[in-house]
């Protein structure tokens, strides 16, 4: 369950960095952070990827990915909130 909610929280920071600044550097650097403190994939492609080559089982596939699909939610509702628009 932890490598789920680090998935959740690795992907809401990414996309809150996404929205909030745009700016490719901020991008990656959030991006190098979050991969290099966790280890987390952060994107469905990558999930599938890591499967497709074994180091991901099968029964991780569905949860990382609804995992970082409910992280970038809450993290465009986050914004959606703290910016008002």
């Amino acid at each position: 369950m932890k490598k789920y909610l680090i998935e959740f929280l690795g992907t809401m920071f990414l996309a809150f960095v996404i929205l909030t600044t745009g700016h490719w550097a901020a991008i990656g650097i959030a991006l190098a952070v979050a991969v290099l403190l966790s280890g987390g994939a952060f994107n469905p492609a990558i999930v599938l990827s890591l499967y497709s080559v074994g180091k991901l089982a099968k029964v991780d596939v569905i949860p990382y990915i609804l995992a970082e699909i409910l992280g970038g939610l809450s993290a465009f509702y986050l914004y959606k909130y703290l910016v008002k628009k």
